[in-house]
């Protein structure tokens, strides 16, 4: 089984975040990053994070809606409220995703960060 890596696109791309979620073990990611620069579009971010095996995190619900019905069988979307969230709680249930998520559970779905809260 092979556990969900998680990439945290330009919206959700804190340092703090990403350093919280490495420093428990997980493989994370952020925008930007070798391969994948500041100024890449929600496209971009989508597209690149699932040829690089990850799920991706984001604020920006809209269009990452439909996006997931643009590319079916991307690597997996988590979408938050930006202003429901402070960042101990989204380190809180990020950490309570990624315990027990695995990669194939995640291809093509579209979840809440809400339903790990």
């Amino acid at each position: 089984m092979v556990k969900l890596k998680l990439h945290l696109d330009a919206d959700t791309s804190s340092k703090s975040l990403h350093s919280a979620l490495v420093s428990k073990g997980y493989d994370v990611t952020r925008t930007p990053n070798d391969w994948m620069p500041l100024d890449a579009s929600d496209e971009i971010q989508l597209l690149r994070s699932t040829a690089q095996g990850r799920c991706i995190f984001t604020f920006n619900v809209r269009d990452f809606i439909v996006l997931s019905q643009k590319y079916p069988q991307h690597g997996g979307i988590i979408l938050a409220a930006q202003n429901s969230w402070s960042l101990s709680d989204l380190i809180a249930a990020l950490d309570n995703l990624l315990s027990d998520a695995q990669a194939t559970d995640w291809v093509g779905r579209v979840h809440w960060l809400n339903r790990w809260r």
